[in-house]
């Protein structure tokens, strides 16, 4: 608890009309992109908060090493990010991690500054910490840069539909994913050259594991939920399914369906165990038709797609990464928080009071895809559909290709209905148990219809 001395010096350190000072923790590329921005549009900045932004110093590794490209007095360079957080209005972190960035946001709060993060992971699993602390320190935690790039997705979540009841998040959250999937649908290239293409692209990284298992579109698959249903929501709370099974058989049996692949985060009030309302959240590849607006999401882009309540359906798309797109983001936070330094008061904090019980993955309702290469004998499709019926999972299509005669093999292709997660997985454990069944090809679930 704070002094109060250290209140009266906290209040007094910034006169009205004076410059609000900005400390900026990391300059990768988003880093270097906002620094950028704020020095060659600073007239502007300054217009539309009412009072200067003072870069007051860049916290690095390495200070001495020369940035050509970050039009900034080198002398603001400094390794020593503790004592920076300390004499700034806002605190920008772009240094992504766990380590060190929560201790700086925590002393650059107890210092009273205002913190704008792009830090995914830090959010998804602490977040509630940081909002703890933005709350015991009167100051302003924001980080719409942390999921989807340059798409004004989390302030119309958290602000403008607050009034809503917010139903459903589906979206494309990852652009390396995104990528890889497009290419592979539009090339038939299969996924360890697409991935390379990307990392040639500058699109994946030289590790793409992060990507290309889940990880990412997971952690910000926690926000979105934590913002939606007003519940909190981990990363470790979100079923996560990455794309390196996905193969190129996968991409063309969803064409054979006028559908597309993608890497979806999807976040969706369910019934829990009680009756009651609950929420579900999952990161896993999907099928979903070229008719739902998520299909036509090319390249890296990303896009995220709301069911709320009054509004109905909502979209929004743009890129989801890059320094300039997440600078963008970054830009528009630092301007409400300034703003609010300068007419006092804060933006909203922390809403969890719905409290909602987080499901496990086997309660959500999905759809499945399932190839199965079988005996081309008479009688097979009765032991199938029996062992479809015996789980309770409703079939809406299926279709048999090739068995020209007896003794061969034959593919069919079953679509089933809406089930619980928990029930088509015991469907497909109880089909590879059937001596009619030689392999269980491919299993993928059906989103978007």
């Amino acid at each position: 608890m704070r002094t109060e001395t250290e209140e009266m010096a906290r209040t007094m350190a910034r006169e009205p009309g004076a410059p609000l000072r900005v400390a900026l923790l990391g300059c990768g590329v988003v880093g270097s992109a906002v620094a950028t921005k704020l020095v060659e549009n600073g007239d502007d900045l300054a217009a539309r908060v009412g009072a200067p932004l003072e870069l007051v110093g860049i916290a690095v590794r390495r200070p001495g090493r020369p940035r050509p490209d970050v039009p900034v007095d080198p002398s603001l360079f400094t390794a020593d990010a503790d004592e920076l957080v300390t004499r700034a209005d806002v605190v920008i972190e772009v240094i992504g991690g766990i380590d060190p960035a929560r201790g700086l946001i925590m002393r650059a709060m107890e210092h009273g500054a205002s913190v704008v993060s792009a830090n995914k992971a830090l959010l998804a699993e602490d977040g509630p910490t940081l909002y703890a602390a933005a709350d015991a320190n009167d100051v302003d935690l924001y980080y719409e840069a942390a999921v989807a790039g340059a798409i004004p997705i989390l302030r119309p979540i958290r602000e403008s539909l607050a009034g809503d009841d917010v139903r459903r998040v589906l979206g494309i959250v990852n652009g390396t994913t995104n990528f890889v999937l497009d290419k592979m649908d539009s090339t038939g290239a299969g996924f360890a050259e697409t991935v390379e293409e990307a990392q040639a692209l500058g699109y994946a990284e030289a590790d793409p594991t992060a990507d290309v298992e889940g990880f990412d579109a997971a952690a910000k698959a926690a926000i979105l939920a934590s913002l939606a249903f007003h519940t909190r929501v981990s990363s470790a709370d979100v079923h996560r399914e990455g794309i390196t099974e996905v193969s190129a058989a996968d991409i063309r049996a969803a064409a054979e369906m006028d559908s597309v692949v993608k890497l979806l985060a999807i976040c969706e009030r369910v019934t829990g165990d009680d009756g009651g309302e609950a929420v579900s959240v999952r990161v896993h590849p999907a099928m979903i038709p070229r008719s739902h607006p998520l299909a036509s999401v090319r390249e890296a882009f990303n896009a995220v797609f709301i069911e709320a309540a009054a509004a109905g359906p909502l979209m929004f798309y743009g890129r989801g990464a890059g320094g300039d797109p997440s600078a963008s983001a970054v830009l528009g936070d630092i301007v409400a928080v300034a703003r609010h330094k300068v007419a006092g008061g804060r933006g909203p904090g922390e809403s969890a009071y719905a409290d909602l019980p987080v499901v496990g993955m086997g309660q959500a309702l999905t759809r499945y895809h399932i190839s199965l290469d079988v005996a081309d004998r008479p009688g097979v499709l009765a032991q199938v559909a029996t062992a479809f019926a015996e789980h309770g999972v409703s079939i809406e299509t299926v279709r048999q290709q090739g068995g020209p005669g007896e003794g061969d093999l034959a593919k069919l292709i079953v679509v089933t209905h809406r089930a619980t997660d928990a029930a088509l997985a015991a469907t497909v454990d109880a089909l590879r148990g059937l001596d009619a069944v030689d392999d269980v090809a491919s299993v993928m679930r059906v989103e978007g219809s």
